[in-house]
């Protein structure tokens, strides 16, 4: 990757007719965009909605290349959406997150590029599933794919919070980590699905070393046929992209060394704390077995979840996160007594 970071891919949700797509391809050309994204089919939750332009919107997205000279990119679904962009000369494909979370579906589009070195672009799962999302990467890799970048643009959750998907940036982190030389881009617009939190969310990313960013943009966002609220202009992105901080991580100053060494031995003591859980956990597991107790008591679990949760804010800790570290537990725990409790083990 370009060492100046951010590489950035922006575009309409949707390519909605030439004008609009024209029109915002020649305002981000303007501000120094080099890739312009445009949805042509797509996938809704309910019928009904707008579905996309369909091939059509190939016509536009040549003459964006035309008369632009800005490199095209749009979302597939299947073989014939891949065929379809390649005869058209699209120059990058991405994968969606409802795609990306159907390994046949992956697998079609991977066979059907095989031969053809054009660069693709993988979203993560609507699910929390890492290895799901690496092994689409894989897929790609096996056909002989060699440019590819993975994006992420957060996960769906019943709950409604601050963001419409939420970044959990831990599986990100995690992938990264496995596949090191995978360039991450990161899409705040899904994470955020508001415009006031994108700069929040691409300067996260930054800072946590992302390549590159995909930002929906549109000429006129309140006009907009789909996710009109992510949505920028073009001058609206231009301004978010000169707010980003790039931080210099060369010479580490010897505080933060320390600070390191510190959470390296906070790690190694809660490793040690959780260990000591687990036993008691099991010992639990043995007085339930001979007492003829049920594992699960949901109104214990429950107050203690409610007490711990409502103890986090004080402790400058978020409650989703302690709750989710509580519910990780709580699983693990149930694990360990169910052993003892199938087990031959005597009490």
């Amino acid at each position: 990757m370009n060492p100046d970071r951010p590489f950035v891919i922006a575009g309409p949700c949707s390519a909605e007719n030439e004008e609009q797509v024209i029109a915002t391809a020649i305002g981000l050309k303007e501000i120094g965009i080099q890739v312009f994204r445009a949805g042509l089919w797509k996938p809704r939750t309910k019928p009904g909605s707008f579905e996309g332009v369909g091939n059509a919107g190939l016509q536009w997205l040549s003459r964006v290349k035309r008369e632009t000279g800005l490199l095209t990119c749009v979302e597939v679904a299947n073989s014939s959406h891949v065929k379809a962009s390649l005869k058209a000369g699209i120059d990058m494909i991405w994968i969606g997150a409802r795609t990306s979370a159907n390994p046949f579906a992956v697998q079609e589009i991977a066979d059907t590029l095989k031969g053809c070195d054009i660069p693709i672009l993988v979203k993560n799962p609507v699910n929390p599933d890492v290895d799901l999302w690496m092994g689409a990467i894989e897929r790609f890799q096996n056909s002989g794919i060699s440019c590819i970048y993975a994006v992420h643009r957060g996960f769906s959750t019943y709950e409604r919070g601050l963001y419409r998907n939420i970044p959990q940036w831990y599986i990100p982190i995690e992938l990264k980590r496995r596949l090191p030389d995978v360039p991450m881009l990161c899409d705040p617009s899904h994470i955020a699905g508001r415009r006031d939190l994108i700069l929040q969310i691409a300067q996260q990313s930054m800072d946590l070393g992302f390549d590159g960013l995909m930002i929906e943009s549109h000429i006129d966002p309140g006009s907009a046929l789909s996710d009109k609220e992510q949505q920028v202009t073009p001058s609206e992105l231009k301004t978010i992209l000169s707010s980003i901080i790039i931080r210099d991580y060369e010479g580490i100053p010897e505080l933060l060394k320390e600070l390191r060494r510190e959470i390296d031995e906070i790690d190694d003591r809660l490793l040690t704390l959780i260990s000591r859980r687990m036993q008691v956990a099991r010992e639990i597991g043995r007085c339930k077995k001979s007492n003829k107790i049920p594992i699960l008591q949901p109104t214990r679990y429950e107050r203690l979840v409610t007490h711990k949760v409502s103890c986090a804010e004080s402790l400058q800790l978020d409650p989703d996160f302690i709750k989710r570290i509580l519910e990780a537990i709580h699983e693990e725990s149930v694990r360990q007594q169910l052993t003892i409790i199938n087990s031959n083990e005597e009490v």
